[in-house]
């Protein structure tokens, strides 16, 4: 076991509390979707249309969760059920223009405020930050295997 292990829990446990408590900050966008929205049409944006099935398979989840998840997204016209582009049965959802224009909103929040916070850092460590991260989040789809599809 690598020493450090225990040093890296504790750095990951604070990270998602810096995460969460962003979302208390004033300067956040009025209407910012919660983090399940966010992480749901981030899914569809990258990998198009998909099945409830689908993503309850993609995030390790029931299906009722994910069908409770979804159709908060349809109330809010942020997604849509389409008919299969390939011929399937099954309906997908897909991101509407709203979703797409809310999602780009809260991204670009969250990346002023990772500017903000990395503003004294070089390009070189912001890259090799980028790097070390992608590296943690492909070994944990990989071990889960649940890949996320990447641009």
């Amino acid at each position: 076991m690598h020493e450090e292990l225990p040093q890296i829990e504790r750095e990951l446990m604070l990270l998602g509390r810096h995460a969460a408590m962003a979302a208390l900050r004033r300067d956040q966008p009025e209407d910012r979707l919660e983090r399940s929205a966010y992480t749901l049409l981030t899914r569809l944006r990258t990998q198009g249309p998909m099945s409830i099935g689908q993503l309850a398979e993609a995030f390790g989840l029931d299906a009722s969760t994910v069908n409770r998840q979804t159709a908060a997204l349809l109330r809010a016209g942020l997604a849509e059920r389409i008919p299969d582009p390939d011929g399937g049965v099954a309906r997908k959802l897909r991101v509407t223009a709203e979703g797409v224009r809310r999602l780009e909103l809260d991204r670009d929040w969250a990346i002023a405020g990772l500017a903000r916070v990395l503003t004294d850092w070089t390009d070189a460590e912001v890259a090799e930050l980028s790097r070390v991260l992608t590296r943690l989040n492909t070994s944990i789809e990989h071990t889960e295997a649940r890949p996320w599809p990447r641009l």
